[in-house]
């Protein structure tokens, strides 16, 4: 049975250092301005950059459901508080992780030709890293990815414009070093670590390894492997060497597809492996054989269930067509990603990407009074009025620092059982200086 537990998550774990957990205005003033777009004329055209190929492929089309989910309850809003506003979206494929070119010419198109200011996406960090720096900073052009947790994108020189709804992996490493440690106790316990070569991949390894020695753990072997071997049998035979405790995994379905039966060869049962968000899929099992699945515990970024307003989208986004694409990680995570790329024009009072980018903390984190995604009428009319706001999401607080992360959020907690990830437990996390 799920329980909510909140854990504060001191940075300097990783050697991070962030901004602090709201960094709203500074004046302390709820009702002061966060720039005041007034009631400004706005065409506002919003990139989708999904991965509906590739490895991320699982995750592509509930993420293209959940934005256009947001630009009904948008476009609703507007028609209710009477804005002069119109909003479209358009929806690219960006690889899924698999080839990060595709992922940059996904975004010039949607910059260039489309004529997008702000780009919800994309959602592997190799991707979002290589868009970030080749398109959407150089075009000043908002890019708030709803899935790429790695700690390098917090360092990257953006003027604000790379922004993301999901937490990062200076969350999640301790975190599921946390829940580890609860399950096996750290003191003594080894953990072998195995982990895609990206930017996800190593930097998520790298932030659980050193929270679980922070711990009192150990690390056996450490294994990061290419993405495009055609065998990893290599790798399975390190990673199950020297009899560890527990196993760590860090990958996307399409690699673990060839990963995870190399493992099964090699001896390794899957009670005893924990993986990360990306790995948290319903089509795991299918696509790789429930004997290297069943049983894997592990973390990924979700919503607060006993919050009305993730509720609400639960139920929004089951009765919205189409009806046969069911939930999956990072959902409401996009829908908050293109709700914040319009909110954020609002209260620019621009559809400048430059000008939206210097909005996105204020409305995004305290003070100011908090509107969610189903006040979205109320947050317009108050944005309008050069009021500030605090956007609670589908997805709960996401509280952007001045880095454009997530400082706050909740990690669902899952076990494999019939070959389907069930939610187990249930974090809620802010980071702490």
């Amino acid at each position: 049975m799920k329980r909510l537990r909140l854990v504060f998550i001191a940075l300097a774990v990783t050697g991070l250092s962030f901004g602090a957990v709201a960094c709203g205005d500074d004046s302390g003033d709820s009702g002061s301005s966060s720039g005041g777009g007034g009631e400004a004329t706005l065409d506002l055209v919003i990139g989708d950059s999904l991965p509906l190929s590739g490895d991320l492929a699982d995750f592509g089309p509930p993420g293209e459901k959940a934005a256009d989910l947001a630009i009904e309850e948008i476009n609703s809003a507007i028609e209710e508080s009477g804005a002069d506003h119109t909003v479209e979206i358009v929806h690219e494929d960006n690889g899924g992780g698999a080839d990060p070119q595709a992922a940059v010419q996904a975004a010039r198109k949607l910059v260039d030709s489309d004529g997008a200011s702000c780009i919800a996406g994309a959602w592997a960090s190799s991707d979002t890293i290589p868009t970030a720096e080749s398109v959407t900073i150089p075009g000043e052009v908002v890019l708030i990815s709803p899935a790429s947790t790695s700690d390098e994108i917090t360092g990257l020189d953006d003027d604000g414009l790379v922004n993301r709804t999901a937490p990062p992996d200076s969350l999640q490493g301790p975190t599921l070093a946390d829940y580890m440690d609860q399950e096996l106790g750290a003191e003594g316990t080894t953990v072998n670590v195995g982990a895609r070569n990206d930017a996800y991949g190593t930097g998520l390894a790298e932030t659980f390894s050193a929270a679980w020695e922070g711990l009192g753990g150990e690390i056996g072997e450490s294994e990061i492997y290419d993405i495009k071997l055609p065998s990893y049998d290599s790798e399975a035979g390190t990673l199950t060497s020297g009899n560890p405790d527990a196993t760590v995994i860090v990958d996307f379905p399409e690699t673990y597809n060839k990963v995870g039966p190399a493992l099964v060869r090699a001896g390794f049962d899957p009670t005893t492996g924990f993986v990360t968000d990306g790995l948290i899929s319903a089509e795991l099992a299918e696509s790789t054989g429930e004997e290297a699945v069943e049983g894997l515990r592990g973390t990924a970024p979700g919503v607060p269930d006993d919050d009305t307003a993730s509720k609400a989208f639960d139920e929004a986004y089951n009765a919205f067509e189409p009806k046969d694409i069911e939930r999956m990680t990072f959902d409401a995570q996009n829908f908050d990603a293109v709700v914040l790329c319009y909110l954020s024009a609002v209260a620019a009072g621009s559809t400048e990407g430059a000008d939206m980018a210097e909005t996105l903390t204020d409305i995004s984190a305290p003070p100011g009074d908090e509107y969610t995604w189903e006040e979205l009428p109320e947050a317009i009319d108050a944005l309008e009025a050069g009021d500030d706001i605090d956007y609670s999401g589908a997805s709960g607080a996401i509280d952007m620092d001045e880095n454009g992360d997530a400082t706050a959020g909740v990690y669902d907690i899952y076990e494999f059982r019939n070959g389907a990830p069930v939610p187990i437990d249930e974090v809620a996390v802010a980071s702490s200086e």
